[in-house]
């Protein structure tokens, strides 16, 4: 069974914010609150870690994972942003966004479509979220919790624990801001173009 871990949603306690922390660090999966529904984690670089959320979520080998990420500047040695990307990731940030783009050499092979060679990027308004990327010192790894056959994401970490907690090592139990999964952005070319509607408001873009 997994280690269920309550944290306050405004000030999460740092004490358990690190015993998190750690299991990330030591190859662990965590299932966490958002601004858009529950998500799961693990570090960068745990192929483990992956295919497990692979498994979870029943996806194949063209999922875009997402880093997510404390601030812009975290993102920077990520992704390859041009100018009009900039502008508006720096305008719809910190919030319920998702956005696709080309990844840099600094990102594992492992983690990018096969063929697009393409990642998510995070950076969601979310203090239980923020607390845990800013204690792991870097960018997690991350795709949003939909269980095969819905639509939406989970949202309540006490279910997410008696259903699947056999399969995860940390769940958070907090509030979420949105049941709505994030919007996802595609800015791969030189238009935006939305790939799911989602928390974030489309009618910014």
């Amino acid at each position: 069974m997994s280690r269920y871990i309550e944290l306050h949603p405004v000030n999460p306690q740092a004490r358990l914010v690190s015993k998190v922390v750690d299991t990330l660090h030591d190859g662990g999966l965590v299932a966490y609150p958002t601004d858009s529904g529950y998500a799961l984690a693990c570090a960068p670089g745990n192929k483990e870690g992956l295919d497990r959320i692979r498994a979870i979520r029943q996806l194949d080998d063209k999922h875009n994972f997402t880093f997510v990420c404390a601030d812009f500047a975290q993102a920077g040695p990520l992704a390859i942003v041009g100018n009009n990307a900039f502008r508006l990731i720096k305008r719809l940030t910190p919030g319920p966004w998702t956005f696709i783009l080309k990844g840099t050499k600094e990102v594992p092979r492992m983690t990018l479509n096969p063929k697009k060679h393409t990642l998510g990027v995070r950076i969601p308004d979310h203090a239980i979220t923020q607390a845990l990327v800013a204690g792991f010192g870097a960018p997690i790894l991350s795709s949003t919790f939909i269980r095969p056959g819905n639509e939406e994401p989970e949202t309540s970490g006490w279910e997410i624990e008696d259903a699947l907690g056999h399969l995860i090592d940390v769940v958070i139990e907090g509030p979420v801001t949105s049941t709505e999964p994030t919007t996802v952005v595609d800015l791969t070319s030189d238009v935006p173009e939305v790939a799911r509607e989602g928390a974030g408001d489309v009618s910014l873009l």
